[in-house]
């Protein structure tokens, strides 16, 4: 067996540290580039969506490096991410690909179902010669390296609007995932994560400044793979603007974990009442919960990103405006697919940061007079 996966944002570092640790041979794809879309998109459905055809080409590309086994999560609910397996395997399959997929879903009673469940789980298992023990450990520090890097690069995004040396915070976090990927066991990796984790904590900031702060919101592939929204963050950065993402990978491992106690995400649920209490599937209501909550923590505005034709994403966008003009919150949205030019997605990121810029320093301005008067 030789496992790959999909890339998702920083879930290839906990996958290297879980597949190290149970000594699975297993191959990381390319980071998610344009020959992976191209590949994608040739022999993906042309109405498919944006990840779909990405995650084809990191399969294929992956194939040409000796893999012969996928791992990827499952979903029951109404977006289509739970046909991706089985549309995938099939478009491998005439492709003259003979790969075993093992899909990871929860297990509900609408679902596979606790037994199946543990039967995928110990496909994986029985390919590791560890002991019970030495599984259960790698189990754990995979936990903690996608813990830890989420950490990382969420303080490096935010930390990024009020840094002194300009571009510190990003030469930090990429050098980290370089070194990460680098490590040959899950401790050195852990160790890595720890050391550019204190290195970022010691970067020089101005307590004084007040830069703009965005909150990235939208459909969980397209907000956590950089290559598919173009790299947003790494742009936010470069123009010294703070932002925060409430999706992350390590938010998706509790999220699942405590679903099946309806003990989830309590908090977006609960911000999201008053204009989406129901769920439609993917993650519009945490979409819609996120909104309110930037709101409430003195956000500047919002980005939302999603792939055409997201169905879950295409609701969310349809309440949007009305939140942004009840609550006086900016929102800007963005659809991504193999088509969008770079150049103009660009120009409107500029254009809604000078206007959230313009809007910020008249309330200041406002702010002053009251004061004065």
């Amino acid at each position: 067996m030789k496992i790959t996966f999909p890339h998702l944002g920083n879930t290839y570092l906990a996958s290297k540290a879980l597949f190290d640790g149970l000594g699975i041979d297993s191959v990381i794809p390319p980071p998610s580039n344009k020959k992976a879309l191209e590949i994608g998109s040739l022999y993906s459905p042309e109405e498919i969506c944006l990840p779909f055809k990405i995650m084809i080409g990191n399969y294929i590309q992956s194939i040409e490096k000796g893999a012969d086994t996928v791992i990827i999560t499952g979903s029951c609910g109404p977006c289509r991410f739970g046909e991706y397996c089985e549309l995938q395997i099939n478009i491998l399959k005439k492709l003259g690909y003979d790969l075993d997929f093992i899909v990871i879903d929860a297990p509900t009673k609408n679902g596979i179902g606790k037994k199946e469940f543990l039967n995928r789980i110990n496909k994986i298992s029985s390919a590791s010669t560890k002991k019970n023990s030495e599984k259960i450990k790698a189990l754990k520090y995979s936990y903690n390296v996608i813990t830890l890097i989420d950490k990382i690069e969420a303080k490096a995004h935010y930390l990024a609007g009020y840094e002194l040396n300009k571009g510190e915070c990003k030469i930090l976090l990429n050098k980290c995932k370089l070194d990460s990927a680098k490590s040959t066991s899950p401790q050195e990796m852990i160790n890595i994560l720890k050391y550019y984790k204190n290195k970022l904590d010691k970067v020089p900031i101005n307590k004084d400044k007040n830069p703009l702060k965005i909150a990235i919101i939208g459909e969980i592939y397209t907000i956590l793979e950089p290559f598919s929204n173009l790299y947003i963050e790494d742009k936010l950065m470069d123009y010294g603007v703070s932002s925060s993402r409430h999706l992350t990978p390590s938010w998706w491992v509790k999220d699942a974990a405590l679903k099946p106690l309806k003990l989830n995400s309590l908090d977006l649920r609960i911000a999201s009442k008053k204009y989406l209490p129901f769920y439609i599937g993917g993650h519009g209501r945490e979409c819609i919960g996120e909104v309110m909550l930037a709101k409430k923590y003195g956000f500047d505005g919002a980005i939302q990103i999603f792939p055409m034709g997201c169905m879950p994403e295409i609701v969310t966008k349809s309440i949007l405006p009305s939140i942004s003009k009840n609550e006086d919150f900016p929102v800007m949205s963005l659809i991504v697919d193999e088509m969008t030019g770079e150049a103009g997605y660009i120009t409107r990121i500029e254009a809604f940061l000078d206007m959230l810029e313009r809007r910020k320093n008249k309330n200041v301005l406002y702010g002053c007079r009251r004061r004065f008067s």
